[in-house]
């Protein structure tokens, strides 16, 4: 990023004459900022969003796509038992306690009906994920759409917001932010790429943006675990949202937190997913032996893999879960990439490991299921995928400042705000990326609608 590129806030009395208007600006259009938009459309509110990308994909896209939620339609018509009470504790099972309490239970209540309002009002055709529990889950509540991508997720909701009659301006780059008195925001300046700048003025900015988890210098001050890992995530999380923050003196909490996995195949740059290791899989390093418990979680599972010989292991499973592992998409252009190889005996797998067999032997035999040949292993490391951590917001997803009163018409979520996952690795909850995405969009546009019809 060259110092033209970097995040500025900009203090003037006005934007420049001539600057087109709109009641609500969003920055990024992933999950975040496209529910967000459905939303402001369904209550009849004009809004612009801001993408960098020629066409939108973001973390969004590079996910696996599942949204975890309590007490929806699709999990009612399952005979599932869910609440959002069970889901918030859930989390902070999880998270030891730690993750923020106001935005547990903000999510976990809002989820649900953000689902179902895109389930029923634009067409997303949701279905549970069936046959495995992602590990910390006590329920399934995992929703996807038949795709079971994050590509496709990211697509049904562009399309939906476009039929919405959201306006969608691509390629825009946002570096500037307009601020007046009392740090209002007044509006944007964004880059295209010509290299030219345009601007947009709005009453109500919502940063649905990114992390910071592809700025190395900022992955190395706050997340040192990681500054040597493999970034896994989108090119967006460039940390602008925290550039901001910290000029506008805002508060920032959860800095520490990131969903880590410790299944990305080597050479081939694919997830893994993690599926595998939660039905009976297990992890091996290049000696053959196991190193930690998988059922965890594939987020701390990141720092384990990389703390082994080379900064690698094998995921080791077998025909059983070879089946489960081509219902994934992603499993399927893995496998088609050569990242699976298969061996007819424990004798014959330590070849491919490179380990000793009875050492192999030893481990397999204490698994936590029985595997049995022909066996199956992939190489993978561990990468960093996407930081949870960011601007402090209240529940209404108003960013806080330092003094902890609340920006008049800042709001922040998904990858741009703390999260929900404490501040550390292990905090991590399968899918409370895309809960946060998907809720504090959900949230954020009622609290823009709010403050539009208080002004």
């Amino acid at each position: 990023m060259t110092p033209h590129d970097e995040p500025r806030v900009v203090r003037a009395a006005a934007m420049p004459a001539g600057t087109p208007a709109v009641p609500v600006a969003i920055v990024g259009a992933g999950a975040c900022g496209l529910t967000a938009a459905l939303r402001l459309r369904d209550a009849g509110i004009d809004c612009v969003l801001l993408e960098r990308d020629a066409v939108p994909q973001g973390s969004t896209a590079l996910s696996s796509g599942f949204v975890p939620a309590a007490g929806t339609a699709v999990q009612r018509a399952a005979g599932v038992d869910d609440s959002p009470e069970r889901f918030a504790a859930d989390i902070q099972a999880k998270a030891h306690g730690t993750a923020a309490a106001h935005l547990v239970r903000a999510y976990t209540e809002a989820i649900a009906p953000a689902l179902d309002a895109l389930q029923q009002r634009h067409g997303l055709a949701f279905e549970l994920l069936d046959g495995f529990l992602y590990p910390g889950h006590s329920v399934r509540r995992m929703h996807t759409l038949p795709a079971r991508t994050g590509a496709a997720l990211v697509g049904a909701l562009t399309a939906a917001a476009e039929r919405a009659g959201a306006m969608l301006v691509t390629d825009a780059l946002v570096r500037e932010l307009w601020v007046g008195d009392g740090d209002r925001v007044l509006g944007v300046g964004y880059t295209r790429p010509d290299g030219g700048v345009e601007h947009l003025a709005s009453d109500v900015l919502l940063l649905a943006c990114n992390g910071f988890g592809g700025h190395r210098a900022l992955v190395a001050e706050l997340l040192p675990e990681m500054r040597d890992a493999t970034f896994a995530g989108h090119v967006g999380n460039d940390g602008s949202a925290i550039a901001w923050a910290r000029q506008l003196g805002l508060a920032l909490a959860d800095l520490g937190g990131y969903q880590g996995h410790g299944s990305w195949a080597v050479p081939q740059g694919v997830l893994i997913t993690w599926a595998l290791m939660a039905e009976g899989g297990i992890q091996v390093n290049a000696h053959g032996r196991r190193f930690h418990d998988e059922t965890q979680g594939y987020s701390e599972a990141a720092v384990h893999v990389l703390a082994q010989p080379g900064g690698v292991a094998w995921n080791v499973f077998d025909e059983r879960l070879l089946a489960l592992g081509r219902t994934f998409p992603d499993f399927r252009d893995a496998e088609a990439a050569g990242a699976l190889r298969r061996a007819d005996s424990i004798d014959a797998l330590a070849v491919v490991i490179g380990c000793d067999a009875q050492t192999l032997a030893d481990t397999l035999a204490s698994a936590r299921r029985p595997l049995a040949p022909p066996l199956y292993a992939i190489k993978v490391t561990g990468a960093l995928f996407h930081t949870q951590g960011g601007l402090d917001i209240d529940a209404r997803c108003r960013a806080r400042r330092s003094d902890g009163t609340v920006h008049p018409n800042l709001l922040a979520a998904g990858g741009a705000a703390r999260g929900v996952s404490g501040n550390a690795v292990w905090g991590y909850l399968s899918g409370n990326g895309l809960l946060s995405a998907v809720a504090g969009g959900y949230i954020a546009a009622h609290t823009a609608r709010e403050l539009l019809e208080a002004a």
